[in-house]
């Protein structure tokens, strides 16, 4: 997931990202999620983001459909991600 939003509302969406996903950079969260858990994602974003927000998610229908290379430093990890 990705997101740019209003300055007033990061700390909201990076709180709802973090309760599923992996904080990995600024803006940026990775993890695998069910199906339930990306629904309710989804829901709880769209209360917290305005129509002039932006949040984006990638989503993958399998392991081989992802490769991740990182240059730089790293600031985590995430150990559920596929």
């Amino acid at each position: 997931m990705v997101y740019d939003v209003g300055v007033e509302r990061v700390v909201r969406v990076l709180q709802v990202g973090r309760r599923y996903l992996t904080w990995v950079q600024n803006s940026v969260l990775e993890g695998e999620l069910s199906p339930a858990q990306l629904a309710r994602l989804k829901v709880e974003l769209a209360k917290v983001i305005e129509p002039t927000d932006a949040v984006r998610l990638y989503l993958f229908s399998n392991r081989e459909a992802l490769r991740v290379e990182t240059l730089g430093f790293s600031k985590g990890e995430p150990g559920q991600f596929l």
